[in-house]
């Protein structure tokens, strides 16, 4: 069965753009997973890293073969092959993180859906709006209008680049 994904893109180490880009492209790149849509580029403050460098974030609309778990290994290995070395909380060339999959509600050891914090995170929301103008989260049945107006502030988001510029090298 296929599932609607959606994953948030994010690199603050490199060529930030380039590595976003291409994590998405790697994203759609095999049979079990198509690439729907990418928002445009948005640049913002690296969260709970003081003095690192800002992050290059976006947000991939898929189209997904695989369960929630395979997806997330699949992304895990995407950032493998670009090269992540930082952790959580640490400046890193790449960062995926699965944010929804269908109307699927997980709460495992090793995967949370919809992603515990994506909520509180303009960096993710503002694109997420982008792509998915009538998302609505599968845990608590609010709508992405509702869940980025209830942030207290944008967070230093800002675009920097366009969707019809984000799919070209």
């Amino acid at each position: 069965m296929v599932s609607v994904a959606y994953v948030a893109l994010g690199s603050n180490l490199g060529k930030r753009e380039g590595a976003v880009l291409g994590a998405a492209r790697a994203l759609g790149g095999g049979g079990a997973v198509r690439l729907l849509g990418l928002s445009s580029l948005y640049e913002s403050p690296a969260l709970g890293i003081p003095g690192a460098p800002p992050f290059i974030n976006a947000v991939a609309e898929v189209a997904s073969l695989l369960p929630p778990l395979d997806l997330l290994e699949r992304l895990q290995a995407i950032e493998a092959n670009s090269g992540r070395t930082g952790g959580h909380w640490q400046s890193r060339e790449i960062d995926l993180d699965l944010i929804a999959v269908g109307n699927q509600v997980v709460a495992g050891d090793r995967l949370t859906l919809p992603h515990p914090r994506f909520h509180e995170r303009a960096f993710v929301l503002i694109p997420l709006r982008e792509v998915a103008a009538g998302f609505v989260c599968p845990r608590t049945g609010r709508r992405i209008d509702d869940l980025a107006a209830a942030l207290s502030a944008p967070g230093g988001v800002v675009r920097v680049s366009g969707r019809s510029l984000a799919m070209r090298g």
